[in-house]
Order: C-alpha cells, then sequence, then structure tokens
C-alpha cells in the first residue's frame, strides 16, 4: 500500500487524515505544489521548494520545516513508494481551528506529501494535439488575489475546466480581467509567430509556471527567439503554432481553439522540437 507523509510520520494511504477543522479544508487556506518524478528523482525540487515558501510567506503561513528538512522529506516519501515515474503533491495546511476565518485561531499548520503515478492527457493527444476553447470565467483578480501563489482554492480553474468539459474540451483558455490571455485552466501556454516563441508575461494573471521557466530556457539555448509579451485571443487564432506547458502536462501542443485551427491544423516543428528537448532534460 502507499505511503503519504503526514506532518511527520509516512503512514498508509487511508490511513492518511486531517481534521474536519482544518482551514485547507474548510477555507482553501492553504498552498502547493506539484512536482514530477522522472527516473526516481525529483524533478525541478529546488524551484517547487522556493515557490512554496514565496507563496506561504504571501498568506502570511509559517511552514513549520525548514527548506532542507522538507526537501528530504519527499525524497524519502517518494522512495518509499518506490517511484520511478510518478507525481508528487505537496500541501502546506493552515492547520485546525474554529469555524470562522481568522487565521489567529488555528495551530499546526499540515504538512502532506502525497507521491504516486498520473496521467492527465491520453498519449494521442501529444501526436494530435488538444482542442480548447475559451471558458467565460475569468482568472482571479491580480488585486483580489496574486496569481503567484500557488493556493489550495482552484474555484475558478475548476468552473473554467467544467466549462471545457461542457464542449467536449480537456482544457480552457482562461481570460484576464483585461480580456488578455491568461494562462489554461492547469498549465501555461506559448504561441508560434513567424518563428518567435511568445508567452503571457506574469503580469497578465498567471502563475510562473515551473515547466514554463524550463522550456524558456530550453528555447533560449536552442537560439529560438522568446518574448513575454501581452497576447490576445487574436494572436492565438492566426498563429502558427501552440503549445501549453505544466507539471504534469510537460510540453502539449494545441491545434484549435474555439473551432478555429492553429496553423495547420497539427503540431509545428517548434513544439515537437521543444517537446522533444523536455523529454530529454527529464529522462537523460
Amino acid at each position: 500500500m502507499s505511503k503519504v507523509y503526514v506532518s511527520g510520520k509516512l503512514v498508509d494511504k487511508d490511513q492518511a487524515t486531517v481534521s474536519v477543522f482544518d482551514h485547507g479544508f474548510l477555507y482553501g487556506d492553504g498552498v502547493f505544489e506539484g512536482i514530477r518524478v522522472y527516473g526516481g528523482k525529483v524533478f525541478l525540487l529546488v524551484e517547487h521548494i522556493d515557490r512554496l515558501y514565496e507563496s506561504a510567506r504571501a498568506i502570511r503561513l509559517e511552514i513549520p520545516m525548514s527548506k532542507a528538512d522538507l526537501t528530504a522529506a519527499v525524497n524519502s516519501t517518494v522512495a518509499a513508494n518506490g517511484l520511478s515515474e510518478g507525481y508528487v503533491r505537496l500541501v502546506v495546511s493552515r492547520g485546525a481551528g474554529t469555524l470562522g476565518l481568522d487565521p489567529r485561531k488555528t495551530a499546526n499548520p499540515q504538512i502532506i506529501i502525497i507521491a504516486d503515478t498520473i496521467s492527465l492527457y491520453p498519449a494521442e493527444m501529444y501526436q494530435q494535439g488538444l482542442k480548447l476553447i475559451t471558458a467565460s470565467t475569468l482568472r482571479n483578480h491580480p488585486q483580489a488575489l496574486s496569481s503567484r501563489i500557488k493556493s489550495l482554492n482552484y474555484l475558478n480553474n475548476i468552473l473554467a475546466k467544467i466549462e471545457g468539459s461542457d464542449a467536449g474540451c480537456i482544457e480552457a483558455l482562461m481570460l484576464n480581467h483585461k480580456g488578455e490571455v491568461a494562462e489554461c485552466t492547469g498549465d501555461n501556454i506559448f504561441v508560434v509567430q513567424r518563428g518567435v516563441l511568445k508567452t503571457p508575461p506574469v503580469d497578465a494573471g498567471i502563475l510562473e509556471g515551473i515547466t514554463r521557466n524550463a522550456v524558456i530556457r530550453l528555447a533560449r539555448e536552442a537560439t529560438i527567439p522568446v518574448t513575454e509579451s501581452t497576447l490576445l485571443r487574436h494572436d492565438i487564432y492566426v498563429a502558427d503554432e501552440c503549445f501549453l506547458t505544466g507539471t504534469a502536462a510537460e510540453v502539449i501542443p494545441v491545434t484549435s481553439l474555439d473551432g478555429r485551427a492553429i496553423g495547420l491544423g497539427k503540431p509545428g516543428p517548434i513544439t515537437k522540437d521543444l517537446l522533444e528537448r523536455f523529454k530529454k532534460l527529464t529522462r537523460t
């Protein structure tokens, strides 16, 4: 039986529990990271741990472990589950408290580490590409909640995901409050226009993805021009290529948006090249 790390202990998954009074459960009050495992090694763990602590600091949640100890806990959880290829969900909640929003009435923040396998998209999607629709649900306004906080509350993403599912699409594009392209429900988005790779900037209301940044580095190493610039849906409609990046998704082509074919309606050469480069980065 797989093991789950719950605040200092590895327990069988059916024994992994938190209090129903935990503010992570009651109010989505907490932060998390999703991390991949390749060849038994946790991919870009330092970057994920740093982002977790940054998110926690932003919501004034003190993680009751050092970065070094938490890193060791992630690695030991992966080892305990014998994972060669898999996915880690690292969660820190505010802890149990009374009913009501006041975080001062909580205690004992909970650290939970789940290490398991994951399959987000069917294999054929990486060959044929995804079809997207634009969701009417917007990204959270950045002055209400910073998009750089990877919080436990993903309700607006879930509502956009439902819109995509209702339209027969696995993913959906989300716009920000200015009508600009932000990201998809769980992935960052890139387009290729006349040989230039473009992706929305952080101030478009996106989560600065770890995989996004890795792909930008790979593109620059391959001398592919990269810009972080404001995108509209028009830019996707007229793009030569489009793809998404994310921890679980990795690099996956997009071939249509709102029923409009992107480019030739199939994965393009730069997308394929970056997908292969990413595979080499993670599996060698």
